[in-house]
């Protein structure tokens, strides 16, 4: 569903180019979960952006099926089937969680509709859907919001950037059920947590050189797990 071709991404370091991505050939599975791993700087949330059409490669190619989307502004990958959840969401002041969930599912809900967006991620209808976008919710509410907005938009490719950082009383389990019953869907998730790792079907593993391996979630985490996978970036 979606395939890097010869993808790169290069800034300037003190005048010296440096590959912040370098040549990636992958192709996401279709109707799968992909998380993607690696240390700090090694360009995960870049690779997000990119494909979410935020930030511009330097070199090579984005295919959302068998369409080049390299020209493609952010919302015509939205409207194509390109659903992302950024990682420090987005606050919109003068509209409300209900306002928010309608826009994104270009419909208005009913009060149990939107409910039902809001149960899924852990919040209460009833004390949210009224609520404004303010300065009173915290940072992992927003999050729980910015997820509900993603399930209301729907789409064919979801693109969720570290989704756990912030929740702290919504468990894991519940964070992983979510992103369970998106199989069907192609998923693609960055993350540390062992739980959201162990939850997917494939792994990308990102180093600080741009390189990255990638394969089924067995491959991918036996080798995270060996010492010398550590210059890949794996778990210290």
């Amino acid at each position: 569903m979606i395939t890097l071709q010869n993808l790169s991404y290069k800034v300037f370091d003190n005048k010296e180019e440096k590959y912040i991505l370098k040549n990636l050939n992958i192709s996401f599975p279709k109707g799968k979960l992909t998380v993607i791993t690696g240390q700090n700087g090694s360009g995960k949330s870049t690779l997000m952006k990119i494909i979410a059409g935020i930030s511009k490669q330097s070199e090579g190619n984005v295919f959302f099926g068998e369409k080049n989307i390299d020209e493609c502004s952010i919302s015509q990958r939205a409207n194509l089937g390109i659903t992302t959840a950024f990682q420090q969401p987005v606050r919109f002041k003068g509209i409300t969680v209900r306002d928010l969930i309608n826009l994104a599912s270009k419909k208005q809900n009913t009060v149990a509709q939107a409910c039902e967006f809001l149960a899924k991620v852990g919040l209460c209808a009833k004390d949210y859907i009224d609520r404004p976008l303010d300065g009173t919710l915290s940072g992992g509410e927003m999050k729980r919001i910015e997820l509900a907005m993603a399930l209301a938009k729907g789409g064919e490719v979801f693109l969720f950037d570290e989704p756990e950082a912030g929740i702290d009383l919504w468990s894991f389990e519940e964070l992983v059920g979510l992103f369970k019953e998106l199989k069907g869907k192609t998923v693609i998730i960055v993350s540390h947590q062992k739980k959201i790792l162990q939850s997917a079907d494939f792994v990308m593993l990102l180093n600080r050189d741009g390189q990255a391996v990638f394969g089924e979630k067995i491959e991918v985490l036996d080798m995270i797990e060996q010492p010398q996978c550590r210059k890949m970036g794996g778990a210290k």
